[in-house]
């Protein structure tokens, strides 16, 4: 006989933990949060059994300034950005080959409007959007393909709107809303 656990959230991933605690101590180097802080919330983060609880962990830093943009860049191989994270106002994501994945439906999104630049050569990207989210890809400018996006209802009004711009040119975009 099995029981259910008591929070039904799902179970989390090793690079999940990985990217809480990733942002933790980012925050401490920053000075955001003192070394008693970090210490509480990379427990928090290294005991995390669920998602709600990796949020938690990361959920009382510092909001970022709004209008912040920030900027990932490789030359190939991968870009990731998945579980507890804060999306900033604006993300700028640029690659010359290789594959892009974010992940937004577990981040921690703060804004109404979140503004995606992708500036990618050749590769694929995938980007996943929270279930209720409103997304736009009219200022994206593709060379090769177009991306693949079926737009979704809103389950529920609320959501974020995600605004995807920049250019592509031999790669392909996937963008597709979460399940749960």
């Amino acid at each position: 006989m099995t029981t259910l656990p008591e929070d039904p959230s799902p179970r989390i991933s090793e690079d999940d933990r990985d990217t809480t605690v990733q942002r933790l101590q980012e925050a401490y180097a920053e000075g955001h949060i003192s070394h008693e802080e970090m210490d509480e919330h990379l427990h928090q983060a290294l005991t995390a059994k669920t998602h709600a609880e990796l949020v938690w962990a990361v959920a009382s830093l510092p909001a970022e300034k709004p209008g912040t943009t920030s900027t990932i860049g490789a030359a190939g191989g991968r870009i990731q950005r998945r579980g507890a994270w804060r999306v900033p106002r604006t993300l700028k994501v640029e690659s010359a080959y290789g594959r892009v994945h974010l992940d937004l439906s577990r981040a921690l999104i703060e804004h109404p409007v979140v503004d995606i630049e992708l500036q990618l050569g050749t590769g694929r990207a995938r980007i996943t959007v929270p279930r209720d989210a409103i997304v736009d890809i009219e200022g994206l400018r593709t060379g090769w393909k177009d991306p693949r996006y079926k737009p979704r209802r809103p389950s529920r009004p609320g959501g974020p709107r995600i605004r995807i711009s920049g250019a592509m040119e031999f790669g392909r975009l996937k963008i597709r809303h979460a399940r749960r």
